[in-house]
């Protein structure tokens, strides 16, 4: 079932230009997170347009060189230049950087993260722990908890997100553009490093 969720997430062409592109960005890491994908896959599943209510695309890259704002900004700069044709709001973050102003936004502090992956698996839902990274053979999907709650339009609770405030509005957010999603709190379960070769 997996090729089948890979599949919808690539359908989605603004996906599929990312993942192209980002290999010439130069950026440890880089891959493409989160709603962009999870919500490309309820497009599908909802028969609707692929890039219908996404919001925005979310890149994570690691660069523990530098992790001065500077940098970072200038990361950000590229992505958006690169990006720029194709008239999408982008967030890009340097999982290297984010225990340095995690605890100020969020109200809670975080250990330094090791690599882009590790800030994937912290999302508030956990079905959209996901991630997409361009590979030799194609996109690789890496997914920590699996993908059948994402197939099932589960919202579950996920534990090991720092700020346990987040899941409910993030939630709900999803469910108010796919009013079929189900939220599931206090939901269990661990990372199991899940990834798959397109």
């Amino acid at each position: 079932m997996t090729d089948r969720l890979m599949s919808l997430m690539l359908a989605n062409p603004v996906n599929r230009a990312i993942l192209d592109r980002l290999p010439l960005l130069g950026l440890h890491q880089a891959c493409l997170v989160a709603g962009a994908l999870a919500q490309s896959v309820w497009n599908g599943l909802d028969r609707r347009p692929p890039q219908a209510c996404i919001k925005d695309y979310d890149i994570f890259y690691f660069d523990d060189a530098d992790t001065g704002w500077a940098a970072e900004d200038a990361a950000i700069s590229r992505v958006r230049d690169a990006f720029a044709d194709l008239a999408i709001e982008i967030d890009v973050k340097n999982q290297a950087r984010v225990h340095l102003w995690y605890g100020d936004r969020f109200g809670v502090p975080i250990a330094p993260l090791n690599s882009a992956l590790d800030g994937v698996a912290m999302f508030p839902v956990r079905g959209t722990c996901l991630a997409l990274q361009p590979g030799a053979a194609g996109p690789v999907l890496h997914a920590p908890y699996g993908t059948a709650e994402l197939e099932a339009g589960l919202l579950a609770d996920n534990q090991n997100c720092p700020d346990r405030t987040a899941f409910r509005a993030k939630a709900e957010s999803y469910r108010a553009r796919w009013p079929w999603l189900r939220i599931v709190e206090g939901a269990s379960g661990q990372p199991s490093s899940s990834s798959v070769s397109q």
